[in-house]
């Protein structure tokens, strides 16, 4: 069985964000996917995925699972590192569609902007908070990264979640699951970390 007993832990272990959210360079058989479990089957995984189509997952010597826990635009505070997928809005800018505040020991890990496909046209940004204001509808923060800067509005509603621990059993039939891994040349699917819904609060990345 595989544990995280706690964040600081989870991050040390091997849940980068360079692994989960993006790298500097996207290799062509890095593949994320997103669906639900069908089976767990000693280290091989079956999920259904988002588009209807079944993969199976070899999870890696050593492998990881951590889940999501539930998190308020009001946590987000100025000084913390973010994962935020967004798109570009019709007003300007962009507006988010999920935000992921890491914990302390995981700050600075993969920084930047990469294209994301949790949507078409989607990006994750992965940066310091320079500074939150709140607006009508929502908050509007800036992120710092590498010397850029960019705006996000965040509407009320948009999932906001940060890391909390999992056990392998919680890799139950239909359990939600987000998988970044790696697809090699003859199609063979591998990872050594899985995200799981638990509690009701499923992985929005």
């Amino acid at each position: 069985m595989t544990y995280v007993s706690n964040i600081s832990t989870a991050a040390l272990a091997g849940i980068a964000l360079a692994a989960l959210l993006g790298t500097t360079v996207q290799a062509a058989d890095q593949i994320r996917v997103r669906g639900t479990v069908e089976s767990l089957e000693g280290n091989t995984l079956s999920v259904k995925t988002r588009e209807g189509t079944d993969a199976t997952i070899l999870l890696k010597d050593g492998w990881k699972v951590s889940s999501v826990a539930k998190a308020s635009i009001d946590d987000i505070k100025t000084g913390d590192f973010v994962g935020i997928a967004s798109l570009p809005t019709a007003e300007g800018g962009d507006g988010a569609l999920e935000v992921l505040i890491f914990p302390a020991a995981m700050k600075g890990t993969g920084e930047g902007s990469y294209a994301w496909d949790l949507k078409p046209n989607s990006s994750m940004t992965n940066a310091t908070v320079a500074n939150a204001v709140k607006a009508v509808d929502g908050q509007t923060v800036t992120v710092t990264y590498k010397g850029k800067e960019k705006k996000i509005s965040i509407p009320a509603g948009t999932p906001v979640v940060t890391f909390a621990p999992a056990v392998e059993a919680d890799l139950k039939s239909g359990a939600t699951v987000f998988v970044p891994s790696e697809k090699a040349a003859d199609g063979t699917i591998s990872s050594s970390r899985v995200v799981v819904g638990t509690n009701g609060v499923q992985p929005p990345m």
